[in-house]
Formats: C-alpha cells, structure tokens, sequence
C-alpha cells in the first residue's frame, strides 16, 4: 500500500471510528423515542451509508449493483456472501429494515451495543450451535413477520476471495418454513476491504442481486434443495465476477448462519 493511501486509510478509520461514537451516543438518547422503522433508519441505515461513503470518498472503494430488478417487494431471507465488513455496512444501509445474525458479545459493548440491541438483532451464543439455530428459527420468523428482511451469511464467517464456504441451511430453513424466498448476493468487497488487517485497496465492488429462490414444497428435503440452489448461484456468480478459483471443494460452513 502506497504511503498516500496509507494516509488515506489513517483517516478513513480516524472518521468511522469517531462518527460510529458520536453517532451511537446520540442513538442511546433519541431512539428509544422513535417507533421502530424510523428508529432503524435514524441508528443504523444513515449511519451505514455514511460508513460506505466515507469509503469511496476517503479510500476510492466505490461499487456497482447488478440485479436490482430481483429485489421483491416484500421482505425475506438474505442469503449473502461474506468477505469483509463492508458488505454490513452495505446492505445494513441497502435493506430497511433489516435484522441480522451477530455474536451476542456485541450488545454488551458501551453505547455500540447498547444501540444495536434496540434494533432487534438476531444475537446469538456461537459457543452454542444448537441453541443459536433454534433462535435464529424463532426469531427470524418473527422479524419477517414484523416486515423487516433477515440477513444471513450462510458460510458462517468471512472467508478471503478465492474460496467459498459451505452454506450451513439455517437461513434456508427460515425461508421455507416461513413460506418466504431466499433472495442470494454475490460480490466481491474482500478484493478491496480484506478481513484481515487495516489495508484498503481502491476499485470497484461488484455487487450481484440474484433471482428470488423459492422452495419446491416443504420440509428437510425442500431446505436442503434450496440451500444448494442458492449455494450454486451464489458459486457461479462469485467466479464470473472472478472472486472464486474453483467451483469445487467448499470449505466447511462455520454454524449456525
């Protein structure tokens, strides 16, 4: 990384961090006041947005959508790939509103999490995966029904362009049981916002909205059909935007997204 985008980068995070305080100090106070909607877009969406900005203006990480037709009128279940942090702040800010699986670690950090906490995420135990299923069943359910979209990233954790993980199906069978599509997104934000380190990498993200999936009847055979249909487009996708090596040989899901 070149000595000005190194700078670049300092002040990249010198902006997210110091804006992601003040913001959620505010949040703390004006959003128990809000109703939910409004509250979502005043904690979470601007702020999103304003992550993903500060992104391309600072850093040069902009991005293209392809697919926008695909987006149905009526929430479901998202079915991302998952590469680095911005993909969250991506569709956090894309999707209103939106709940989302996160470690329940989250919620006790000071006023992050604390404003977190009332937007109604999926705050699971991952020490526990069979517990973190049976919550992720209940209570995606009951946010479809409140009207908000519930975001999974099926692989588990953020795996490196290059590869992909195997999808674990309980976003699947979210969607199945509570007669709703899948809706698959492929990109490739690793490319230029890695996991790990501080480094950022100016270009272009591809983002790819694929065609609503819906399940052929019900039960375990219906769930695993249509995470492997997801899983294959999602596969596909991630190689023509050439952020997959190989279509074969998935490393292992990381339970339970």
């Amino acid at each position: 990384m070149s000595t000005v985008q190194t700078i670049r980068t300092f002040f990249f995070y010198l902006l997210l961090s110091s804006s992601s305080f003040f913001w959620c100090i505010l949040s703390v106070f004006v959003a128990p006041f809000l109703p939910f909607r409004a509250r979502y877009r005043f904690v979470i969406q601007n702020w999103c947005r304003c992550a993903v900005w500060l992104a391309k203006v600072v850093v040069g990480i902009r991005y293209e959508i392809k697919g926008l037709e695909n987006i149905p009128g009526q929430p479901c279940v998202i079915l991302a790939k998952h590469q680095s942090t911005w993909e969250t702040f991506f569709l956090s800010g894309f999707f209103e509103p939106l709940s989302q699986v996160v470690k329940r670690e989250l919620l006790y950090v000071p006023f992050f999490g604390w404003a977190m906490a009332m937007l109604k995420p999926i705050a699971i135990d991952r020490s526990n995966p069979k517990a973190a299923l049976k919550q992720l069943a209940k209570q995606g359910h009951e946010r479809l029904e409140q009207g908000a979209w519930v975001l999974v990233f099926p692989e588990g954790t953020r795996i490196p362009p290059g590869q992909i993980g195997k999808f674990s199906r309980g976003g699947a069978a979210l969607a199945v049981n509570a007669n709703l599509p899948v809706l698959p997104i492929a990109h490739n934000a690793g490319e230029f916002w890695p996991k790990l380190g501080w480094s950022k990498t100016p270009g272009t993200i591809q983002v790819v909205i694929g065609p609503l999936m819906h399940a052929e009847g019900s039960g375990p055979r219906a769930i695993a059909e249509l995470n492997d249909r997801a899983f294959a487009w999602v596969s596909q996708a991630q190689y023509e935007i050439g952020s997959l090596d190989s279509l074969d040989h998935p490393l292992e899901a990381t339970e339970p997204a």
